[in-house]
């Protein structure tokens, strides 16, 4: 007879797997387990699948929010005995095989955990307390509107050094995401701007990239960053090479160099740490990067029944001694992988050892500008770009979202305008950032 457990969720005899994350790695876990004899739970503070490589156009009016994001429901439609629940994990009970959350516990017979990262200030509070982050499709409409916000303010303000600082963007971490963001405020600078505000002297927006290394992209190839640099100095960024932000009090930048800045547009992409979730043990952590230590089948150290994946999973290899980048591959394939070893477990044979096959990275910094390292070739220029936009178009979950991308994309590049400049949500600075 079936039970109710206090979360609404029949209990079978079929083996339940509890999916905490709808990013990537819990995503593609959930599809590839279609057809399969388990109960699938997923759980996640949301409802929808954020495509997080394309934030950064949200934030710079490229794209509306719904056009890079997709119901979990509707992606998972497919899969018999499915439940997703919209709530937050607050613990784990290994002991018991059990997990609370914010609408109830839950037993499992396999979780995994799939909670991705958040933003890293490396314990600076005034950083915490002042930036702007941009790991979600809220944050990204925050940062939409405080800098549309702030051009608004400008365009009505007298004292010069006012208005200076209401232009002046600061972008910290020259990642791909801080890079991506730079080249798409340049374009904003040097194509929409000057008709919105016709009477305004654009040449007083400043884009500023600071990053802590010695060059841009410090994954990447060195082609990469060389060709990223001089990208985005073309498009008039004053970028920053071995200079760390020290302090940001929300209105001047300090950084280890001594140089002062006036912003009012403070935007932080310059580190994640692991959103884990208590009830692990210690030794089963990464003492630095807050992600969980996994074998190659991704089971949690100390746990055979807990599985990590993607950017909180930390799998030790010859070939990855400090982990796998935390992108979307390695989660995609982590996701695809694990399908098959449960479906094994389940028939009583031994689980396969987990082998990432790289294929690549890439960057865009803008129209007919990016880089690409393929396993074989670094290259840069319109061949990536096109590349990039391709990839990253057959990425989106969902026709419907590849279809308003791909329009979108080609309104943009034809009229050299952006047209989701639109506060509709005004951002208010005292309010808690989401």
């Amino acid at each position: 007879m079936r039970q109710i457990s206090n979360m609404n969720i029949p209990r079978t005899d079929q083996k339940r797997v509890v999916i905490i994350g709808g990013g990537f790695a819990g995503i593609c876990l959930a599809k590839s387990l279609r057809g399969s004899k388990f109960q699938l739970v997923v759980i996640d503070r949301q409802n929808y699948h954020a495509f997080q490589p394309l934030l950064y156009q949200v934030s710079t009016a490229g794209l509306e929010p719904d056009s890079i994001a997709y119901p979990i429901r509707k992606i998972l439609k497919k899969n018999k005995n499915f439940h997703f629940r919209m709530a937050t994990v607050n613990g784990i009970d290994p002991d018991v095989s059990e997990i609370q959350t914010s609408v109830g516990s839950l037993e499992y017979d396999y979780l995994i955990i799939a909670t991705g990262t958040k933003t890293n200030f490396f314990g600076n509070a005034a950083l915490e307390q002042n930036a702007m982050p941009m790991k979600s499709v809220p944050q990204a409409l925050n940062i939409r509107s405080l800098s549309l916000q702030n051009f608004e303010r400008a365009d009505q303000c007298e004292d010069l050094v006012e208005r200076q600082a209401l232009l002046n963007f600061c972008i910290v971490g020259g990642g791909p995401t801080g890079v991506e963001l730079a080249g798409a405020f340049a374009e904003l600078k040097r194509h929409v701007f000057p008709r919105d505000y016709q009477h305004m002297d654009i040449d007083e927006m400043e884009i500023h990239l600071f990053e802590g290394a010695d060059r841009l992209l410090p994954p990447m190839s060195e082609t990469a960053s060389r060709k990223s640099l001089e990208f985005l100095m073309n498009l008039g960024v004053r970028v920053h090479l071995n200079t760390l932000v020290k302090d940001y009090d929300g209105d001047i930048l300090t950084t280890n160099k001594g140089e002062t800045i006036r912003t009012k547009n403070f935007i932080w992409t310059a580190g994640v740490t692991g959103a884990s979730i208590r009830g692990i043990k210690e030794e089963s952590m990464h003492e630095h990067l807050n992600r969980y230590r996994v074998n190659r089948f991704n089971q949690v150290k100390g746990y055979p029944k807990i599985f990590a994946l993607g950017d909180i999973a930390f799998m030790e290899t010859e070939r990855y001694p400090g982990g796998h980048p935390q992108v979307a591959q390695p989660a995609i394939q982590q996701g695809k992988h694990l399908a098959k070893n449960l479906k094994l477990l389940e028939k009583g044979k031994s689980m396969v050892p987990f082998e990432y096959h790289d294929k690549g990275s890439m960057a865009t910094i803008g129209r007919n500008k990016a880089v690409a390292d393929l396993p074989f070739w670094s290259f840069g220029g319109f061949f990536a770009w096109f590349i990039w936009m391709f990839v990253h178009l057959m990425s989106l979950v969902g026709f419907r979202n590849r279809v308003i991308v791909f329009f979108n994309w080609v309104y943009n590049y034809i009229n050299y305008d952006k047209a989701a400049r639109l506060i509709v949500r005004p951002y208010n600075l005292h309010r808690k950032k989401n």
